[in-house]
């Protein structure tokens, strides 16, 4: 498709491209995504002009282009190459003083020794968590909590509920005093959020356990 430009240097319609594709092997059908694809890598010009879509392309035009990615490219490559150095300059230092010793390999095995009593002293507390007065204090403290949280969301759902036989009250009342304004009604119900699943609230109980967790 560039080539048609590159030899004609001349201005085409998109129906004038679609007739020249296949003298190049692009097939008529592929021509428009083919050259929507040019025109994304900046590699073929597109213009409006008056109610038609003008595409056109010049050598020089794909040169600068050609010249911008190179000029990127070489861009990148001096940021990796000065990375690079950083990056082993960084890793000569940190070799520092860890170079393969006695001392070193002793000082590691230390290290794991103290590094695995850590663990199973870590572990062994954690079984006697359960018998730990702190956390058996701590869950004193959340069972009330829990306990209290469930009765205010018992009022909660009784008020709640409440509140739902009133509005059902309202809409009975309303459909039988104004028949006439049914599907005004309605749309008042719908803005209003009351919609046919409209309905009373049901709780499920949390275990104690899960909360707990």
């Amino acid at each position: 498709m560039l080539q048609i430009f590159y030899e004609s240097q001349d201005f085409f319609l998109l129906k004038e491209l679609e007739k020249l594709g296949p003298k190049k092997g692009v097939i008529s059908q592929s021509v428009k995504d083919v050259v929507q694809s040019l025109v994304d890598d900046d590699l073929v010009s597109k213009d409006k002009i008056g109610t038609s879509v003008y595409f056109w392309s010049l050598p020089s035009c794909a040169g600068n282009q050609l010249r911008n990615v190179y000029r990127k490219l070489e861009s990148d490559l001096h940021s990796s190459k000065k990375r690079f150095q950083e990056l082993v300059e960084q890793c000569d230092s940190l070799k520092k003083g860890r170079e393969e010793s006695d001392e070193r390999e002793n000082a590691l095995a230390e290290l794991k020794a103290i590094e695995q009593k850590y663990m199973e002293l870590k572990a062994e507390i954690k079984q006697y968590a359960d018998n730990d007065p702190a956390a058996v204090e701590a869950m004193s403290i959340l069972i009330v909590i829990v306990t209290l949280a469930e009765q205010a969301i018992e009022v909660a759902h009784s008020a709640a509920n409440r509140w739902t036989d009133n509005i059902f009250t309202l809409r009975q009342w309303c459909s039988n005093n104004f028949p006439q304004a049914k599907e005004q009604l309605e749309n008042l119900y719908k803005e209003a959020g009351i919609t046919d699943d409209f309905d009373y609230l049901e709780i499920s109980p949390v275990p104690l356990s899960s909360v707990a967790d």
